[in-house]
């Protein structure tokens, strides 16, 4: 069915060490290169056109570990310190490690190794263009929510035959640029998204290809806020109403209808109930292809998790796996939309100490960073892991600080009861940074957002300047 890929992986090592980090060493490098493609006189013009996946295999399952590590008593990015950083690019800035990303998406395609897959990565948790363009190198596709994600990855060099358009609030606007940009397939996700996406395929003379995101009402055991597979969430039509809509869909001129998916939640640490979902999806693609509708692809969402605290994830070979192996015989081209686990432990928060302010019950730490600049522990009680960039000495107790920003909100904090050896002027890092943290930045009390940069060995490059104040209200205009 479609393409016949077969993908060799050829294992080399590095010389990357760090030598302060008991995980240094060492560490495998895998290059998939595509050795052969058939073409199909059969294959549609809108079979995604893979890259060769280019990427190191995983640095370790928290990826953070690794690329952030204590050197002679400071904490690096791979091979910059975090005070050289600070020292260059002011506080607070979000830094990434390019080995990580690099590892998570070669985590990945070893994982598929063999299988019709294409990555599209969840655009959502990290947009910067230095993130987009090295994925898109990598050979990954890209799964968006909004006409800006695609603008950025369009900018970014990602491949439009590669892109996913998902999201329940579609505009038409969207719909005619993602069309005229001829990206590879729309996630519906209701009957009225059905019916504007067909009539804006009609005005353009065009035939749209999409696919149903199909909410299987599974239950992902994750945070309420992030469950987006059970029947109360927005997300997706009924699975009760899903062959009814495919037949609706495939007797419209103006679609083509090319796959079928799903996404049960974020921040899963058990594979288990995503191979269920795949399970129920898979039979449900069955009944729809036995009705004389072709399905070209399954996506099976994201979602996977990665370690924040004290959370056990299982390795991603596992849920690849098992998500694999509830797809019984079935063929065809398998979509994964990762995010979170591409970019999460590639990246931290660093800010500097502002005030010690010690109190009764409480001590803060007040930083330069605020929830503008990392929402999720405000937004979700999420929990970051805090590190000083100065390591602290060896059974030294430490203070325990909620560590708190400048915004005037309660709400506003990074971390509670955390035991720290800090003082004024301090550089912190919040580590699992890398997803969901500039992605919801906003401007609250007229604060710029913080500069991004991306390291890669020796080298820290500015990948997003720091907000000036003028540029706050740049687009502001006073009547009269």
């Amino acid at each position: 069915m479609g393409a016949n890929i077969r993908i060799l992986c050829v294992s080399f090592f590095s010389a990357w060490r760090s030598r302060c980090s008991s995980a240094a060493g060492r560490r495998g490098r895998c290059i998939c290169a595509t050795i052969r493609r058939r073409a199909s006189s059969r294959q549609s013009p809108r079979r995604p056109s893979r890259y060769p996946i280019r990427a190191a295999t995983t640095l370790n399952k928290t990826r953070h570990d690794v690329a952030f590590a204590y050197r002679n008593g400071t904490l690096f990015a791979e091979q910059v310190s975090l005070e050289d950083i600070a020292r260059r690019f002011g506080t607070p800035c979000y830094v990434y490690s390019r080995a990580a990303i690099e590892g998570a998406y070669g985590e990945f395609a070893q994982a598929l190794h063999g299988r019709d897959a294409m990555l599209c990565y969840s655009v959502k948790a990290n947009s910067n263009l230095a993130v987009l363009a090295l994925l898109a190198r990598l050979g990954a596709g890209f799964d968006i929510v909004s006409g800006g994600e695609l603008a950025r990855v369009l900018a970014a060099g990602g491949d439009p035959r590669k892109i996913l358009f998902s999201g329940v609030g579609k505009t038409k606007e969207e719909i005619r640029l993602a069309l005229e940009k001829n990206i590879y397939c729309i996630n519906l996700e209701s009957a009225a998204e059905l019916e504007r996406v067909a009539a804006v395929a009609r005005e353009l003379g065009r035939r749209a290809p999409v696919a149903f995101r199909v909410n299987p009402d599974v239950d992902a055991r994750t945070h309420p806020y992030i469950s987006t597979g059970l029947r109360e969430n927005k997300f997706g039509v009924a699975h009760r109403d899903a062959e009814r809509l495919y037949a609706k869909a495939a007797a419209m001129p103006a679609l083509e209808v090319i796959g079928i998916g799903c996404h049960i939640g974020s921040q899963l640490v058990d594979p288990a109930p995503l191979a269920a979902a795949v399970e129920r999806l898979a039979a449900l693609a069955g009944r729809i292809e036995a009705a004389g509708i072709r399905l070209r692809h399954l996506d099976l969402g994201g979602g996977i998790g990665i370690r924040y605290r004290d959370e056990t994830p299982r390795p991603l070979r596992e849920f690849v796996a098992g998500a694999l192996a509830a797809l019984g015989n079935r063929r065809g081209t398998v979509i994964f939309d990762p995010g979170r686990s591409m970019v999460g432990n590639a990246g931290v928060l660093l800010t500097r100490v502002e005030y010690v302010k010690p109190g009764e019950p409480r001590n803060f730490l007040v930083a330069d960073a605020a929830m503008n600049d990392l929402v999720r522990p405000a937004l979700y009680d999420a929990w970051h892991e805090v590190r000083t960039v100065r390591e602290p000495e060896s059974g030294a107790p430490g203070t325990v600080y909620d560590i708190v920003g400048p915004i005037c909100e309660t709400g506003d904090f990074l971390a509670k009861d955390r035991a720290l050896t800090a003082r004024e002027g301090d550089l912190l890092a919040v580590m699992s940074s890398g997803a969901y943290a500039m992605s919801m930045a906003s401007n609250y009390n007229s604060r710029p957002r913080a500069a991004e940069v991306m390291v890669q060995g020796r080298a820290a490059e500015l990948v997003r300047a720091r907000e000036s104040a003028q540029q706050l209200f740049a687009l502001e205009r006073i009547p009269g």
